[in-house]
């Protein structure tokens, strides 16, 4: 039986993953948060690893608090970009498959149209740079792993948009959200799964692919929706990131193209509303 293991287990798509493990009875699962396995201490990774022996690793580990990033650069570089070279090392000595997960950061924002896997890099903060220099070393380090690219990840379990904004229209009478980044919301439960159809795929093809939801809108138009599923009376207002400065600068248009992840696995991508209201209607459910 293959063991998969599982970093950042308690993060949000380690626990979606958690929710399906157990529709893949065909793997022993382990699932490790940083008691288990501390990726910022480089010097014990492989010593863990050599004593779990897994034959799939799924890094959803991340430094992820992308303005926190701007002036804790060591610990952003330690979690994505070094801890990710060490396990690509680890799972290439050893024969090991590796999915990494990375994020629409590595883009500058600059493009109008959906971002292919080949479309040019340049992120614009530290935690994209961290990220993109995670990716680098991951396939230098492996060529035959998995780079899974995706943007605005949401779930019913840890912190993200959807149960802050749900929160807050419930607080509040009116909110302002930004209206001029462009993308695609990513249901963690969803993503969960694309891993799962690609793992359990007849052909593995190492490389970068991108997964989110399929559909184009803002922050402002995610949080409309969210409003209109909720059936909140909160006014919304659409406001310039100019007018909501923070200390990371984000990309203004980072819509990912799944092509390749479809035609290349059978990854199938819901549309975003219908995932939202999927996820809203399971937090609503644990919420009564």
């Amino acid at each position: 039986m293959k063991k998969i293991l599982v970093t950042g287990a308690n993060g949000q798509l380690g626990s979606e993953l958690k929710e399906l493990a157990s529709q893949y009875a065909q793997f022993e699962w382990v699932f490790a948060d940083r008691s288990v396995l501390d990726l910022s201490d480089l010097a014990t990774i492989s010593d863990v690893l050599d004593r779990i022996q897994p034959h799939i690793i799924i890094n959803c580990a991340a430094y992820t608090a992308v303005d926190k990033a701007e002036t804790e650069t060591e610990l952003a570089a330690l979690l994505n970009h070094q801890a990710v070279a060490v396990l690509a090392q680890w799972t290439k000595f050893n024969g090991c498959q590796l999915v990494h997960v990375s994020t629409d950061y590595v883009f500058d924002g600059s493009s109008s149209v959906a971002l292919t896997e080949e479309a040019p890099t340049g992120p614009i903060n530290v935690y994209g740079q961290t990220k993109l220099a995670g990716e680098h070393a991951c396939l230098r380090e492996n060529p035959e792993a998995i780079v899974i690219r995706t943007s605005w990840v949401y779930s019913r379990f840890g912190n993200n948009f959807v149960k802050t904004m749900s929160r807050l229209m419930q607080e509040r009478d009116s909110l302002n959200v930004v209206n001029d980044q462009i993308g695609s919301p990513t249901y963690a439960a969803d993503l969960a799964q694309a891993i799962m159809t690609i793992i359990t795929h007849s052909h593995w093809q190492g490389g970068i692919y991108h997964f989110s939801n399929e559909g184009e809108i803002s922050w402002y138009e995610f949080a409309l929706a969210i409003q209109e599923i909720g059936g909140w009376e909160c006014v919304i207002s659409g406001i310039p990131s100019s007018d909501y400065p923070t200390p990371a600068r984000r990309p203004h248009y980072s819509l990912l193209d799944k092509t390749k992840i479809t035609t290349t696995f059978g990854v199938v991508v819901p549309g975003y509303r219908e995932s939202l209201e999927k996820c809203m209607g399971l937090l609503r459910i644990n919420t009564n």
